[in-house]
């Protein structure tokens, strides 16, 4: 057997793998592409995103209240959408590498012939983490609604030493621990898929959950910060979903979330003391 021969079963599988790594891509584009549309588009909002930038206000200075909003339960559910819809279009792009590398894996094994399908069981439970932070989400938009804490139409924070708190808050967890044990997970994504992999379609859907609760350890006190400056300001959406996926891709990135802290806890202290700070 020549070596051209031996050689053709591993470009085979070779090949297999690139077109397996093209079809997750091509799937997370699409449903970023759709998720960004409906964030964008503010389905079921009073405003479109781009219309509550626009109206966005600095940070700290003082804010006009409009008209309160009945909160009805179809009204909890159309905010329950926006914000699972938009963690979608956030966290999507930065769950790619562990999403690319677990379809490898099991192309290579014996669930090949199943493996894209065991890729989008791995996507499903990464997003129905997500959709369980964007309960919590709804829940804190609503209390803080009722203690007449935001701003309609914007889901903005309207007290200033809220603001500042919260910035300072979303600083000092960046020093944490937990924030660096959650970090590492959700940064080697090798490492994690190595320690918890489970085989099958139930293993996959649980696998992608646990991913998934890593990288709410690691980001949910800056999505928080999306009270700051807008629930639906598209720089905010846009500057955090940016900021954690290089704190999650770039190599050697120790040095960013310490960085970030520093400047969010500076940033929370200048709030605290009546000044504002542009949000866009």
């Amino acid at each position: 057997m020549t070596d051209q021969n031996r050689s053709s079963p591993a470009r085979s599988v070779e090949r297999l793998l690139r077109h397996d790594a093209l079809i997750v891509l091509g799937g997370v584009a699409f449903v970023v592409i759709i998720a960004a549309w409906y964030t964008i588009a503010g389905i079921g909002m009073q405003m479109s995103a781009v219309e509550m930038t626009r109206m966005a206000r600095p940070i700290g200075e003082p804010m006009r209240m409009g008209p309160g909003i009945e909160w009805t339960p179809g009204r909890a559910v159309l905010v329950f959408l926006m914000w699972w819809v938009m963690m979608i279009a956030m966290m999507t792009p930065s769950a790619t590498p562990a999403l690319l590398l677990y379809a490898r894996i099991k192309g290579m094994g014996p669930d090949r012939a199943i493996a894209g399908r065991l890729t989008g069981l791995f996507l499903a439970g990464y997003l129905l983490v997500w959709a369980g932070f964007s309960v919590a989400a709804t829940l804190a938009q609503w209390g803080l609604g009722q203690l007449d804490l935001t701003s309609d139409p914007m889901m903005t924070l309207s007290a200033g030493w809220l603001s500042g708190a919260l910035l300072l808050g979303a600083g000092f967890y960046q020093f944490s621990n937990l924030k660096r044990t959650c970090l590492k997970h959700c940064s080697s994504p090798a490492e994690f898929l190595v320690a918890h992999n489970r085989p099958g379609a139930k293993g996959a859907l649980t696998l992608g959950a646990h991913h998934g609760i890593y990288c709410i350890g690691c980001c949910w006190a800056l999505m928080a910060l999306l009270f700051v400056g807008g629930v639906m300001n598209l720089y905010w959406i846009i500057g955090i979903a940016l900021y954690v996926a290089a704190e999650k891709i770039l190599p050697d990135n120790r040095w960013l979330a310490p960085a970030l802290g520093v400047v969010l806890i500076i940033a929370g202290g200048l709030v605290l003391t009546g000044l504002s700070i542009p949000t866009g």
